[in-house]
């Protein structure tokens, strides 16, 4: 069979890579530096041969996904999303050929629709990007295939899922996230963004969201889907952008609960209108905290990552943070949680879960006071 070039996209919608140069870090920034991989870019648009050859990708026949992933069965789909469905499937290690379930290493397949231009468009955007670009928190494109009118693309399989269904899915099968494990995700889903943000082009991921961040199997975060990554910044597409979506998510992650829904009370259907006004209150902060945390954070640490978030979501782009302050912040927030241990952990009520004898006004950090929750008729 092979790979047929058949369907190409014209000179118009190729995509632009910026400089002659390689695909890394500027110097001297530490906080988005780790285990890359480079590739030379042009700084002339490049058709869909040029970016398909040049990237450090396996070409796939479609039989070989087809039998990787025993004929795209049913009860091997991970996942649906807008552009095609998901589906769990096995290579050997070695060779990348098909193996037998349970044999050789897992992999995730993506299959496009087979209608639509625009799903085109955003599968050689993820080749482009993700056929070039290496870190620990980007997750790893293994090969494609484009074969008549099939497209489609194999990952390295991870297998916690996203970062969506942990937070606002319930059962027994998704537990909640520990206040712990959140601010890890948080990390390196901002060490993501920042490596993207320090290339040498600078790359603008236009779509960070909780169902983009995939988890491996000991919760290390890893930024999927660059459909709609594009080279920046160009006028008003700016790595802001990136952070303010950052911001959303980091909100979403405090609280468990989703941006939008209007399944929610009158006037907090969107998150951050409801929310923004008790981020740097120590009061109303436990309105927007997710009870399920309930004693595994100070009440200090909590309002660090609350002010962080109200940074990011700042309306003018010039004084939200960049990238590399994020990361910053939240490596020193994950650093205490290491380092003191010992703290006394605050529940709703305000009170210590380490002596609960002490009083609820008691100190949690220099010059930090815990207050008891509001009672229900200050919620108003």
């Amino acid at each position: 069979m092979g790979i047929c070039w058949s369907i190409r996209i014209k000179a118009e919608s190729a995509f632009s890579t910026g400089d002659d140069s390689k695909i890394g870090e500027k110097n001297g920034n530490s906080n988005s530096s780790s285990k890359v991989s480079t590739g030379s870019q042009s700084n002339t648009p490049r058709s869909e041969g040029e970016i398909l050859q040049s990237s450090n990708l396996k070409s796939f026949t479609f039989s070989e996904l087809k039998n990787a992933t025993r004929n795209f069965r049913p009860d091997s789909v991970l996942g649906e999303g807008g552009f095609g469905s998901v589906f769990k499937g096995w290579v050997d290690e070695h060779s990348l050929a098909a193996s037998k379930p349970g044999t050789g290493i897992v992999i995730a397949v993506k299959r496009l629709n087979q209608e639509g231009f625009q799903g085109h468009k955003e599968w050689l955007a993820e080749i482009n990007y993700l056929g070039q670009l290496r870190h620990p928190n980007l997750v790893k494109l293994i090969g494609y295939c484009l074969e008549d009118d099939h497209r489609l693309l194999a990952y390295e399989f991870m297998p916690k899922g996203s970062m969506e269904n942990h937070l606002f899915r319930r059962g027994s099968y998704f537990q909640p996230l520990s206040w712990r494990l959140r601010l890890k995700v948080a990390l390196g889903a901002a060490r993501g963004l920042a490596f993207l943000h320090n290339a040498e082009t600078m790359v603008i991921y236009r779509d960070f969201k909780t169902s983009n961040i995939l988890l491996d199997s000991t919760f290390n975060a890893k930024l999927s889907d660059f459909g709609l990554a594009r080279d920046g910044p160009t006028g008003h597409l700016t790595a802001k952008s990136d952070v303010y979506s950052f911001g959303v998510v980091l909100l979403e992650i405090l609280s468990g609960k989703k941006a939008i829904d209007k399944n929610r009370p009158t006037g907090e259907h969107n998150l951050v209108d409801w929310a923004k006004p008790c981020l740097s209150n120590k009061r109303r902060i436990f309105r927007v905290l997710d009870p399920r945390l309930e004693g595994q954070y100070s009440l200090g640490r909590a309002l660090k990552l609350a002010n962080l978030a109200l940074q990011c979501l700042c309306m003018e782009p010039k004084l939200r943070p960049n990238m590399d302050e994020v990361v910053t912040i939240l490596e020193e927030l994950q650093d205490n949680e290491k380092r003191d241990r010992r703290e006394p952990q605050i529940n709703r009520h305000g009170v210590s879960t380490t002596n609960k004898a002490r009083s609820c006004r008691q100190e949690v950090g220099p010059g930090v006071v815990a207050y008891p929750r509001p009672s229900a008729s200050l919620r108003a």
